[in-house]
């Protein structure tokens, strides 16, 4: 099962947490991966990780359209196309509606919203002439909770998921599927800063008393870019540990 054995996977994000344990589980599969990210020597040390899989890896400044097509041109140029699609990079920056700057909502849409629209659009017009392709795109808990200070990251990741569904009836008669995936807390660098009782006020919301592991998003990833997913499009999995049950 979840043989992607001669599939490209293309991952944003790939320099650690969420993005570097979908890279190892994607590799794991067979897929040949292009990792992408602001870090080059991160970059590398996740391609190490992947073993012996064949890893291209480019680096991408997004939220400047002029590198995102750059870096899309690099990637189907070293690898020769793009299958499977995992949008992951992601900007937040915090603070009360009522006190956020126009630059700081801007920027953060500007990242995780628009990005990943420019980076869709890209790559389904190789996958249409295939009539094969996976589009997943990993939101947040937050998107359809909201949270306190995340009023730009929030709007983000929920026009992430409404766009998806737009581009799964778009895009489903040419074979291929569109999905997010919403992890909740999950132990990243993110998380890590965040303070101690912070941290433990969330996971007393979570029933299975922990936070997520990168693994266990990265397994979500893996399943939803296989061929046993071909009948799910427009879906969002929610690998939350029941702290949203949507």
């Amino acid at each position: 099962m979840f043989d992607l054995t001669g599939k490209v996977a293309l991952v944003t994000g790939a320099s650690g947490g969420i993005g570097r344990a979908t890279a190892i589980a994607l590799a794991a599969q067979g897929a040949t991966l292009i990792l992408t990210g602001r870090r080059e020597d991160a970059l590398q040390e996740t391609a190490a990780a992947c073993g012996s899989a064949t890893c291209h890896v480019i680096t991408a400044n997004l939220g400047d359209a002029k590198s995102e097509v750059a870096m899309l041109a690099a990637a189907e140029a070293a690898a020769g196309q793009i299958d499977i699609l995992v949008n992951n990079a992601g900007l937040t920056r915090d603070g009360l509606s009522m006190r956020m700057k126009d630059e700081d909502f801007r920027a953060v849409l500007d990242v995780n919203l628009t990005a990943t629209f420019r980076l869709c659009r890209g790559a389904m017009k190789g996958m249409m002439k295939r009539r094969w392709g996976r589009i997943i795109n990993v939101v947040s808990v937050v998107g359809f909770m909201g949270n306190p200070g995340q009023a730009n990251y929030a709007a983000s990741k929920a026009g992430i998921v409404g766009m998806t569904k737009s581009m799964a009836k778009e895009l489903g008669s040419r074979g291929i599927t569109a999905n997010c995936i919403a992890p909740g807390y999950i132990e990243t660098a993110m998380t890590a800063d965040l303070p101690e009782k912070v941290v433990s006020e969330q996971i007393s919301m979570v029933p299975a008393g922990r936070m997520g592991r990168p693994e266990e998003i990265a397994a979500a990833v893996v399943f939803l870019a296989s061929d046993e997913a071909g009948y799910m499009s427009g879906a969002t999995l929610h690998v939350n540990g029941g702290m949203a049950m949507l």
